[in-house]
C-alpha cells in the first residue's frame, strides 16, 4: 500500500515540497533585493496620503464657436489629459469635470508632478504654416531705420524636414530697428503675394509708404499694425499674439525664445494630421529633437506644401512649426518632401519628451487657463491612514486569535503564508512605483486589509478539507495529499471570482477607486502564489514531523476531538481475519 501512496503523493510535483518552497524564496530574495537595489524602498503615496497639486483649468469660449464648451469636448479633454499624465508615468492622478467649463485635476506628489502640471493645460494646437516674412522681435517705432523685413541664409532642411536652431540661424532675421512703415509693407507685399487676404490695391515698389491711391484692405491694415506693434519680448504678448485666430486665416506669431516675429499664412498641416512623435537626441549634432510620423493625409498635404515653398526666395521658403501660437521651429525647404519631419531647437530632454508627449496624444478640443491651484496636504490622508491601519491591525489581530483558538498547530502554517503574503505585496507594491507608476492611497489600503480575509479563506478551506479527511479515518500524510485536489478547486473559483470582480471594477471606474480594485486584484493573484507554492509544500513538510502526525491535541488535527471513525483500512483487515477460520 505503501507504493500507491507514494505515486499519489509525487503527482503534481507534490512529492518535492521543497522545489516549490525554493521558488518562492527565490522570488521573494529577488524582490526584496530589487526593492533596495532601486531605492525605493517604501510605496510611492497618492495625493491623499502625501500631498500634492489640486488644479483648477477653465475652458475659454473658441472664436466663431460659440457652443465650442460642451459636454463632448470637456469629455474628450479629460480623456487626453489623463493620457497626457499616465505618459509621464504619474499614476493616480485625477482628472474630472466640474460644472459645465471647469477641469479639476489631481497630481500627487512625485518626480514628475512638476512635468504633469505643465502639460495639463497645454493645449498642443501643432500648425505648419507657411513663413511670408520675419523681423527681430521688439516693436518698431515710427521713422527707425529700415532695414530688409526678410534674410538668407537659413539652413536647409533634409528629406525628413529636420528644423534648424533659431539661436543657430539669427542671420535670417532682421535687427529689431526695421522701421514700422517698411514691416508694414513688408505685410501688405507678403500678403499679396499669398493671396491670403487680397488687398484692393498693390504696393508701391519703391516707396516707405504706401500711395495715396491705395485703399488697403481693412484686415490687411489690422494685421500690418498688429504685425509692428507685437513685442515679441514680452512672454505675456507672446502667448497672446495668436488668440483668436482660425487656421485658414494668415496670422502673427513670435518664436518660442522672442526673439523674432513671424508674419505666417492660413495652416497647411495640422497636429491632427501627426501619426505618432517620440524625442530622440541626434547624435552627429549632439542635440535633443521630436521626430514625428504623419498620416497618409497629413504626408500629402507635408508634400504639398513643401513643394510650394521650395520654389520660393527666403523667407518665403520657410515653413513655421507653431505650437500653440508660438513658433518653435522654422526650417528653410529647397526640396519636395514627405512623410515625416524633425522639430530641432533648443530642446533640452525634458522639454523634448514633454513635447512628443503632447504630440502624440493630441490637441485639446478647447483652450484653457489656469483658474486656481493649490497645494493639497497630507495631514488629513495621514489621520486617516492611521486609522486604517489600526482597523486592519485589529482585524489581523482577530484573524489571528480566531486561528490560534479554532486551529491550533495549523494556525502557524496560516500565520507564515500570511507573513509571505505580505512580504510579496509590501515589495512588488514599492517596485510598481518607479515601474508603472503605482500609488498607494486610502482605497488601495483597504483594498489590502480586505485581502487579508481572501487569503485567510483558502487557508481555512485547506485545513477543513484536510479535518474531513482525518474524520473519514485516514491518517495525516495521505490525508493532506487527498484534500488538496478538493481544496484547490475551491480556492481556485473563490479567487477567479475575487479577481473578475477586482478587473470589472478596475476596468468601470476611475481615479481612487481603480487603486482599491488594483490592489484586490493583485492580492488575491498572490494569495493563490503563496498557497500553491508555500501553504501547500510547508503542510506536506510538517504533515511528515511527530507533532502533527499523531495528532497532538495542540496540532489541530486530534482525530479523537474531530470525531473520526475508525480507521477504513484496519477494518478491512479484521474481517479478512475472522473470516478465514470460518472457511477452513
Amino acid at each position: 500500500m505503501a507504493a500507491p501512496k507514494k505515486g499519489r503523493g509525487s503527482t503534481g510535483g507534490q512529492g518535492k515540497p521543497g522545489r516549490a518552497l525554493a521558488l518562492i524564496l527565490i522570488a521573494m530574495v529577488a524582490l526584496t533585493g530589487g526593492m533596495f537595489l532601486s531605492g525605493h524602498t517604501t510605496p510611492r503615496l497618492g495625493i491623499d496620503l502625501a500631498g500634492g497639486t489640486s488644479i483648477t483649468l477653465k475652458a475659454k469660449s473658441q472664436p466663431g464657436k460659440p457652443d465650442a464648451i460642451n459636454e463632448t469636448n470637456m469629455n474628450t479633454a479629460v480623456s487626453i489629459i489623463e493620457r497626457r499624465v499616465n505618459g509621464l508615468g504619474v499614476s493616480e492622478a485625477e482628472v474630472q469635470t466640474q460644472g459645465p467649463s471647469n477641469i479639476i485635476v489631481n497630481i500627487p506628489k512625485g518626480t514628475n508632478s512638476k512635468q504633469a502640471r505643465e502639460q495639463v493645460g497645454t493645449t498642443a494646437q501643432l500648425y505648419f504654416r507657411p513663413v511670408l516674412t520675419v523681423t527681430g522681435g521688439a516693436p518698431t517705432p515710427e521713422g527707425s531705420a529700415s532695414p530688409s523685413a526678410s534674410g538668407s541664409g537659413k539652413p536647409s532642411a533634409t528629406s525628413s524636414a529636420k528644423a534648424s536652431d533659431p539661436d543657430t540661424a539669427s542671420d535670417s532675421r532682421t535687427t529689431p530697428s526695421a522701421s514700422a512703415t517698411t514691416q508694414g509693407r513688408a505685410v501688405t507685399d507678403a500678403l499679396k503675394k499669398d493671396a491670403t487676404p487680397t488687398p484692393s490695391a498693390s504696393a508701391s515698389g519703391g516707396s516707405d509708404a504706401p500711395a495715396a491711391s491705395e485703399t488697403p484692405d481693412p484686415a490687411t491694415a489690422a494685421l500690418e499694425k498688429k504685425f509692428t506693434a507685437l513685442d515679441c519680448t514680452d512672454a505675456a504678448a507672446r502667448a497672446k499674439a495668436g488668440d483668436g485666430v482660425k487656421p485658414e486665416d494668415p496670422t502673427v506669431a513670435c518664436s518660442s525664445e522672442g526673439d523674432a516675429k513671424y508674419l505666417l499664412g492660413p495652416a497647411e498641416v495640422s497636429g491632427t494630421d501627426v501619426d505618432d512623435a517620440k524625442a530622440q537626441i541626434d547624435q552627429q549634432r549632439g542635440i535633443w529633437l521630436v521626430s514625428m510620423e504623419f498620416t497618409d493625409k497629413g504626408s500629402k498635404k507635408f508634400q504639398t506644401i513643401t513643394k510650394k515653398l521650395s520654389a520660393q526666395q527666403s523667407p518665403q521658403n520657410q515653413f513655421a512649426i507653431s505650437l500653440d501660437g508660438e513658433v518653435v521651429s522654422a526650417p528653410q525647404v529647397n526640396e519636395t518632401l514627405s512623410g515625416s519631419a524633425e522639430i530641432s531647437g533648443s530642446f533640452t530632454q525634458q522639454s523634448a519628451e514633454d513635447l512628443a508627449n503632447v504630440l502624440s496624444y493630441g490637441a485639446l478640443p478647447l483652450s484653457f487657463s489656469e483658474d486656481t491651484v493649490t497645494t493639497v496636504t497630507a495631514a488629513l490622508g495621514g489621520e486617516q491612514l492611521e486609522a486604517g491601519l489600526i482597523a486592519g491591525a485589529i482585524g489581523l489581530a482577530l484573524v489571528v486569535i480566531y486561528l490560534v483558538a479554532y486551529y491550533r498547530g495549523l494556525a502557524l502554517i496560516a500565520l507564515l503564508s500570511l507573513l509571505v503574503s505580505g512580504v510579496l505585496t509590501y515589495t512588488i507594491m514599492a517596485l510598481l512605483g518607479p515601474a508603472i507608476g503605482f500609488a498607494l492611497n486610502l482605497p488601495a489600503v483597504c483594498g489590502a486589509i480586505v485581502a487579508i480575509g481572501i487569503t485567510a479563506d483558502s487557508f481555512i478551506v485547506y485545513f477543513e478539507r484536510i479535518r474531513d479527511e482525518i474524520r473519514e479515518g485516514r491518517t495525516l500524510r495521505p490525508a493532506v495529499e487527498r484534500a488538496w485536489p478538493r481544496a484547490r478547486r475551491t480556492i481556485l473559483v473563490s479567487d477567479f471570482v475575487s479577481f473578475l470582480a477586482a478587473a470589472v471594477l478596475f476596468l468601470v471606474t476611475v481615479g481612487k477607486v481603480q487603486g482599491f480594485a488594483f490592489t484586490l486584484g493583485l492580492t488575491t493573484l498572490l494569495d493563490v502564489v503563496v498557497v500553491f507554492l508555500f501553504t501547500k509544500p510547508v503542510m506536506t513538510l510538517m504533515a511528515r514531523t511527530k507533532f502533527f502526525a499523531s495528532g497532538h491535541p495542540w496540532s489541530g488535527l486530534d482525530p479523537k476531538r474531530l470525531g473520526a471513525k475508525p480507521p477504513l483500512r484496519r477494518s478491512r483487515r479484521v474481517n479478512a481475519r475472522t473470516d478465514h477460520p470460518k472457511e477452513a
